[in-house]
């Protein structure tokens, strides 16, 4: 009960935090609304609205003194990126519905191609059964008796075929994984060879076996044995095609997220750059940590400051304003340029040295709240096992003493619209009940993780766009650079190949490592 009561005043401090949130984004979006202009020119039409968090962490008792901006930064509900300072008009309410006719579009591209790739799936297992079992309905009374051998054809037919559907299944039945804007070229030509194929038999079928009633039952069924022959070989070649084909590295490519400039490099094989552009959101999601707008803010608001120090003073007249206003603040922030260096050391080393502090307190807090963990389950073993405290209350009765610590330190790094309490509290249970250590648990708030290792809702992004000046069904060259753009940052792709590696060898003779020692007999006396 006393846990409960102290996990309960703890969370009573973030009552007041929801009403302050809300009042802070109408003043917000009010302030950030500007009135047309007499000729209805708008430098950008698009307002980006972001889902509040679910649960955001514990209100903030510092001062704004200490954090330099608003205790609830992290918390507004809109989210203006670029020079989005316009409300909503009526050509951004005809551009979303044209997305999402776009998207309805989309699904119905991805499932006509299935259903497409279903049916033709279905009469290529159905075609062999077809080409055995219709002479025997039509005219069974006229064919020849089938042998040994005919009956042993019909095991082979069984077989390959089993294998075909198994190798089919493995190959072409897959989640998928992305809608991608364009088909794929290699998978539409293996559906359009398979049909031509399938096609091309059937009419053999019928020209020469249908209208003459052919009597030789057994060249029937090798005929439909040939036909899971071809078949087979088909499949292997849509595993060459699709599997294989992309597994030699050819080129290397460099990822750079245009905001903050953090780089990758891989490297892929012979793709187009639809799916090389595929291949390269599935390991952005996996290495690089996860995009905090948070940290682009101390430049801008450094900037800002820099220029709110600047007064300008018109002495031409009001004619030359623009070009005068211009003039004088390039000139004072060139004067200004030889201190702002100092300014920005002296205010990193203050937040590195902040960033420790808290960092310190933190890891202090955890422990102490860690070897409490270990009391109480001395404390438990000793008691019936029906009174034992199962691990999510446990994590809440620890919780409490250091959830301060842990709120100063994200919001000191700015990582508290990353962590929600009940994302926090499902962590530190999941730590408790594989009994891990209090460095384990800080793991993912000191060092910040990969994208997927945060909440889904908080990085995932629905839609990205693929900018490219070649078409996406391309192969990937030397030189091709595409973009791939989603609400808040976009990735630069540039493609290299790579070179072609030249060895020579250079034979060592093993007599050359031989040597011989000569020694003196004279010695001096």
């Amino acid at each position: 009960m006393s846990a409960a009561m102290d996990t309960e005043s703890t969370y009573s401090g973030y009552s007041h935090y929801s009403g302050h949130s809300k009042k802070a984004h109408r003043q917000g979006r009010d302030r950030h609304k500007s009135p047309r202009s007499k000729d209805g020119s708008r430098s950008e039409k698009s307002v980006t609205i972001q889902t509040p968090p679910a649960e955001p962490l514990l209100g903030n008792d510092a001062s704004q003194a200490e954090e330099g901006q608003d205790d609830n930064w992290g918390e507004t509900t809109t989210a203006i990126t670029g020079t989005s300072e316009h409300s909503i008009s009526q050509e951004d309410i005809a551009r979303i519905s044209k997305d999402l006719e776009d998207s309805v579009g989309l699904d119905c591209k991805r499932y006509l191609g299935l259903t497409v790739a279903a049916v033709l799936g279905l009469l290529v297992f159905l075609t062999p059964i077809a080409f055995i079992l219709l002479p025997q309905i039509l005219w069974r009374d006229d064919l020849e008796p089938c042998g040994t051998v005919c009956e042993g054809l019909f095991i082979s037919v069984a077989f390959k075929l089993l294998i075909l559907l198994i190798g089919t299944w493995a190959l072409f039945f897959r989640q998928p994984k992305a809608d991608l804007p364009r088909v794929f070229v290699f998978r539409a030509l293996l559906l359009v060879l398979i049909f031509l194929f399938v096609f091309s038999y059937w009419l053999f079928y019928g020209v020469r076996i249908l209208d003459s009633k052919d009597t030789n039952y057994q060249g029937i069924v090798q005929y439909a044995v040939s036909l899971v022959d071809a078949l087979l070989f088909i499949h292997y070649l849509a595993i060459v095609l699709l599997e294989l084909r992309q597994l030699q590295p050819m080129f290397t490519v460099k990822v750079v997220r245009s905001t903050d400039g953090e780089s990758r490099y891989y490297s892929l094989g012979h793709l187009s750059i639809q799916r090389a552009a595929l291949v390269v959101l599935e390991n952005y999601y996996r290495d690089f940590t996860v995009y905090n707008p948070a940290l682009l803010t101390a430049s801008k608001s450094r900037a800002a400051k820099h220029m709110a120090g600047l007064k300008v003073y018109n002495v031409d007249g009001p004619g030359n304003n623009a070009s005068g206003q211009s003039r004088a603040m390039i000139a004072a922030a060139a004067r200004r340029r030889d201190s702002s260096h100092n300014e920005l050391y002296y205010e990193e080393a203050d937040h590195e040295r902040r960033v420790r502090k808290r960092r310190a307190r933190l890891v202090v807090a955890v422990e102490e709240a860690f070897t409490h963990i270990k009391r109480l389950q001395a404390e438990e073993q000793q008691k019936a096992p029906g009174e034992m405290m199962d691990p999510r209350e446990a994590a809440q009765a620890i919780f409490p003493s250091m959830a301060r610590a842990l709120q100063k330190y994200l919001r000191t790094t700015r990582q508290q619209q990353y962590h929600s309490m009940e994302s926090i509290l499902q962590h530190l249970s999941f730590c408790i009940t594989n009994n891990m250590t209090p460095k384990a648990f800080l793991e993912r708030y000191l060092n910040p993780g990969p994208t997927l290792q945060y909440d889904r809702d908080r990085w995932f992004s629905k839609q990205w766009t693929l900018v490219s000046e070649e078409a996406v069904t391309s192969g990937l060259q030397d030189g091709v650079v595409f973009v791939l753009k989603c609400l808040d940052f976009s990735l630069v792709v540039n493609v290299k190949k790579i070179p072609f590696i030249k060895l020579s060898e250079e034979f060592i003779d093993p007599k050359s490592h031989k040597f011989v020692l000569r020694l003196q007999s004279e010695t001096s006396v």
